[in-house]
């Protein structure tokens, strides 16, 4: 065997190792690609069932906010009518503050006049007393 031929056996065998080589690679990446796909397949049959899954949710969620949004339209006159219970509360506990001033002042007022009339019936007394003491001297 020539050197040539040599070179070219050395050529031809590192062609079939490298040909070799790359179809064991091209065959990982087949595999690769086919389980990839099938996790595509099992993912997008998994959304759907999730899609469904969630429109029954949001219908139902739909459903009950209508309820609930029902109930309170008829709860809310009730909360309306405490309101305006509470309101007449207060009104009624600011006219009873205004009474209980107005009857404080009137006593203060009405003592006042009692002592007026006290020390007025006194002058009194005395005029008649100085005016009837002048009449009997008469």
């Amino acid at each position: 065997m020539t050197a040539g031929q040599i070179a070219g056996l050395i050529a031809a065998t590192a062609f079939l190792l490298l040909v070799i080589f790359i179809g064991l690679f091209l065959m990982k990446v087949s595999r690769t690609i086919s389980e990839v796909n099938r996790t595509i397949k099992t993912m997008t049959s998994n959304v759907d069932v999730i899609a469904k899954q969630t429109d029954n949710i949001m219908a139902t969620s739909n459903d009950l906010l209508k309820d609930v949004d029902d109930k309170l339209n008829i709860v809310t006159p009730v909360f309306q009518a405490a309101a305006d219970l509470g309101e007449s509360v207060s009104s009624l506990n600011t006219a009873t503050q205004n009474l209980t001033k107005r009857v404080k002042d009137t006593g203060k007022k009405g003592v006042s006049a009692g002592l007026a009339g006290k020390f007025g019936k006194s002058a009194w007394n005395m005029y008649r007393n100085r005016h009837g003491s002048k009449d009997t001297t008469k």
